[in-house]
């Protein structure tokens, strides 16, 4: 190859790796850059005619924003929140309007929502803050709980990538995805909860980043099984570049733009970071379907590790036991 040659091939390299940069930084970005409200969850408690009111007023104040339902008190109201029904709820009572928070599903929500209820309140009336479901008090912002969580999705494309390369068996690559996806939630919940970041029982947030963990590993390893090394490229494609910006983790699917929030929440991302917020802060509750989705992508990814590995198996087989050409042919003319 001439060098005319090597310098073109080279230029062209270059100019496709800045157009692969600039889509992922565009990606990466944009969800980010339009967070807002996008029919959130909240709730109206207090005596009929007065919530009606105020949740008219909710919805009028950005049509779209707030998915709006009423409840007759503040019990109601606070239950939904640990349901995690909703993320925050106006309670009208006698002493005036007040605000329900959840901090635990989405500290910048409940932040959101509390500069705004100033506006949404009565004129000149101060809106007193409740926090039913907190988060944790070391990690008021929940910035850790977000770059904590990152290293857990990693950890599980690492694994797939490295069993894929360095272990042939089905069953030996099978066994250390399971086994690693353990011991990345055991570590991952236990360093999160050393510094303060989760809350909850230990083994139930060990269980839900270990879930993660299989997730990614498994879809990654799944498909570098099925296609082949451009499986491993696809499963971080997937899993990584795609599922990471729209999983919600540092705010909240209802704040993405639509519909990639919801579609967030069917990848491993998205569905890893609310069951472990669920874990972590809700004793599991509405953790139902991010549970299922998780086990979904683990149970067909390990599928498709053995599925491959044993069509791989059943190939080289067929190869072997099949006569070569000039082996036909001396068999032929022996006849």
């Amino acid at each position: 190859m001439n060098r005319a040659n090597v310098t073109v091939r080279a230029v062209v390299l270059a100019a496709a790796v800045s157009i692969v940069v600039g889509l992922l930084i565009s990606w990466f970005a944009w969800p980010a850059k339009n967070l807002a409200p996008r029919d959130l969850p909240v709730v109206v408690a207090g005596p009929a005619p007065v919530a009606g009111t105020l949740a008219d007023k909710l919805r009028a104040a950005e049509p779209g924003a707030f998915d709006v339902s009423t409840v007759a008190d503040a019990a109601a109201a606070d239950q939904k929140l640990r349901d995690r029904q909703a993320y925050a709820a106006f309670v009208v009572d006698a002493s005036g309007v007040s605000l329900h928070t959840a901090s635990g599903a989405s500290p910048t929500v409940a932040a959101l929502l509390s500069a705004a209820a100033t506006q949404i309140g009565p004129a000149g009336q101060a809106i007193t803050v409740v926090d039913v479901v907190p988060g944790s008090p070391d990690d008021p912002r929940g910035t850790g709980f977000a770059a904590g969580y990152l290293p857990q999705v990693l950890a599980g494309i690492i694994a797939g990538v490295l069993f894929t390369l360095l272990i042939a068996s089905a069953y030996a690559r099978l066994l250390g995805l399971v086994l690693a996806a353990a011991f990345v939630g055991l570590v991952g919940a236990g360093v999160l909860q050393i510094m303060g970041v989760l809350n909850g029982a230990y083994l139930a947030t060990a269980g839900a980043a270990a879930l993660v963990a299989l997730a990614t590993s498994a879809t990654v390893a799944g498909l570098a099984a099925v296609i082949g090394r451009a499986g491993i490229a696809l499963g971080v494609l997937v899993v990584f570049a795609f599922g990471n910006p729209i999983s919600g983790v540092a705010a909240a699917p209802q704040l993405l733009p639509k519909p990639w929030g919801e579609v967030g929440q069917f990848l491993p991302p998205g569905a890893g970071a609310t069951l472990l917020r669920s874990a972590a802060f809700f004793d599991g509750a509405g953790g139902g379907a991010a549970l299922w989705t998780l086990i979904a992508w683990s149970v067909v990814g390990l599928a498709l590790v053995s599925i491959g590995r044993r069509s791989n198996h059943l190939t080289r087989a067929e190869g072997r036991a099949a006569p070569s050409p000039a082996t036909s042919t001396a068999s032929a003319t022996a006849d």
